[in-house]
């Protein structure tokens, strides 16, 4: 007689392993993807007003960084972050955010003592009259930043004839801004909030620059997909990326949950029993299909 051979044939083993790694791949990739959207949030300003704080958080959002709003007793707080960090400070930068604290002039002439002298007096008026201008200048469109210098009427030493007034202007803007129609109303403005310069002559004492900044970088739309902030032109694209990774994980998670059940031995009698009732069942009705047909041959 034939030798029979014991070799039974060899379960696909690779196709498991590969499947098996691809699944712990594809669990690796999401589980790290997970955590670089939980990064950790640290301090950009502190300190802030509340509408300092709301214009910085306006011009960041329109750039698709999250900002998160504390407040305290010494301020606003904002937070990004840490991955946001460097971006979000080069956004402020170019915005000319946060805007410079200005005192008023009831700030700077609030009495400290019982007597000031005139020069204290004088230098908080022209102090204050400056930062009342430069708040003025910062109410144009795109106007970034604004120095005011003012000179008041002086006598230089006694018999001389006294110094007229004067100021300078210095405006750093973001374009687009028409010069030649914003120079003359911050000429005309500056002149007539300064004594002596409210006629022609004074405002041609009244010298203006304006320096042009960088232009603002193209605005990108952004959305949010899931915990995520993306650019919109991306997003259908991730959303096909992780889509085929989920599936490839749960294919892979489901082979693999398949392997091990059919190898428990509880599962294989089961099936075993069930696989033995519908062949007997089969079985039966064949048989009966057979007596069927032999009767009606045996009728006719």
């Amino acid at each position: 007689m034939p030798k029979t051979s014991n070799l039974q044939p060899r379960r696909p083993v690779a196709r498991g392993i590969l499947l098996r790694d691809l699944a712990r791949l594809a669990c690796l990739v999401m589980l790290l993807v997970l955590l670089s959207a939980c990064s950790r949030m640290v301090i950009l300003q502190a300190g802030l007003t509340d509408a300092d704080a709301n214009e910085i958080i306006l011009t960041l959002n329109r750039q698709g960084i999250e900002v998160d709003k504390q407040k305290s007793k010494e301020g606003v707080t904002l937070l990004v972050k840490d991955a946001e960090l460097s971006r979000a400070t080069e956004t402020m930068t170019a915005a000319g955010l946060p805007r410079r604290s200005l005192s008023n002039l009831g700030e700077v002439f609030k009495k400290q003592g019982m007597i000031s002298s005139p020069m204290e007096e004088r230098i908080r008026y022209i102090h204050g009259l400056s930062e009342e201008l430069e708040s003025t200048m910062l109410q144009f469109d795109n106007v970034v930043a604004a120095r005011v210098h003012v000179v008041l009427p002086e006598r230089i030493a006694p018999g001389e004839p006294i110094q007229p007034s004067s100021a300078a202007v210095f405006i750093k803007y973001r374009p687009p801004l028409d010069e030649d129609a914003v120079m003359p109303r911050i000429r005309r403005l500056v002149a007539s909030s300064i004594p002596g310069l409210a006629s022609e002559d004074g405002r041609n004492k009244v010298s203006v620059v304006m320096m042009p900044g960088e232009a603002p970088a193209p605005g990108i739309e952004w959305t949010m997909f899931g915990p995520f902030t993306v650019a919109a032109a991306s997003a259908t694209g991730l959303a096909l990326s992780f889509g085929l990774l989920l599936i490839v994980a749960l294919a892979s998670l489901g082979y693999i949950g398949l392997q091990k059940a059919l190898r428990h031995p509880r599962l294989n009698r089961l099936v075993a029993n069930f696989v033995a009732r519908r062949a007997g069942k089969a079985a039966e009705k064949q048989a009966e299909k057979q007596a069927k047909a032999q009767q009606s041959t045996q009728g006719t």
